[in-house]
């Protein structure tokens, strides 16, 4: 079945609840992703609302990165369903490249590494993607790379080349090339973990300024003041289940799971 036959389905179409399914931007079902016999999800289950900035945190192992990489299908699930800006998938279900291409454009991806052309400007390693993918011409991919790189604060290094510029512009860029594609939910996973600290803080204002113009963000980090800070949703995941999740100061200052409470003391929260 493709994602042209299941675009008209939802959640709210399978269950028999009361919720406003409308809200949510994602909704993930009972998700499993095993890898040789080892399962890294079981059955996770979660609702991201439109508008929120749901951060993911929890030890390493936990299946953070995994489940990310399954709401855009760069995995591929071995049961559960999901309902993306109200297009539902079924993942026992093979979708084809177009629908697969289709569902990811949903979704604005970025990584630890920051995975630019080498070879490219900053200015193309944005149009780039434009151009391919949604089709645009040069002028229009252009002025919409410039805006971006504006953006994140970027414009006067945008004829540079990955390697002149440091790791947190190099995430900039990333952001910019991300957004550009208008993506209905931004994925990030750790962000800065590749990044000096000094440096970091550039990028995560720029996701500050996103969450601030309300973009729907689904953040795997291990900046545990912009979990708190700017989060309104935190998810706790520990080997390959959300064993927390609620409002992101209550959780910090007040943990009730036990094995939240030995995560934070570790991390020092």
């Amino acid at each position: 079945m493709t994602l042209a036959t299941l675009v008209s389905q939802s959640v709210a179409a399978n269950t028999t609840d009361d919720i406003d399914h409308s809200k949510y931007m994602i909704e993930l079902g009972g998700v499993v992703k095993s890898y040789g016999g080892n399962t890294i999800l079981h059955e996770v289950s979660l609702r991201v609302e439109r508008g929120e900035v749901c951060s993911i945190i929890g030890p390493s192992g936990a299946g953070k990165s995994t489940l990310l990489r399954c709401v855009n299908l760069l995995e591929q699930p071995d049961d559960g369903n999901m309902v993306i800006d109200g297009q539902f998938v079924d993942f026992t279900e093979n979708l084809g490249k177009t629908d697969l291409m289709a569902l990811r454009r949903k979704c604005g991806m970025v990584f630890q590494q920051f995975n630019l052309f080498p070879h490219m400007s900053a200015l193309k390693n944005v149009v780039f993607p434009q151009m391919h993918v949604l089709g645009r011409g040069k002028a229009e991919a252009e002025e919409r790379a410039m805006e971006l790189l504006k953006r994140v604060g970027l414009e006067d290094r945008a004829d540079h080349k990955p390697s002149q510029l440091s790791g947190g512009q190099q995430q900039r860029v990333a952001i910019a090339r991300a957004l550009a594609l208008d993506p209905a939910v931004m994925l990030f996973d750790e962000p800065t973990s590749a990044l000096d600290p000094e440096v970091s803080g550039e990028v995560l204002n720029v996701m500050r300024e996103l969450a601030e113009g309300g973009m729907t963000m689904c953040v795997v980090t291990h900046e545990m003041s912009f979990a708190r800070d700017v989060g309104d949703h935190l998810v706790v995941m520990a080997d390959g289940r959300i064993i927390d999740e609620g409002d992101p100061k209550e959780i910090m200052a007040h943990p009730v799971n036990e094995r939240t409470k030995q995560f934070l003391s570790a991390v020092g929260r």
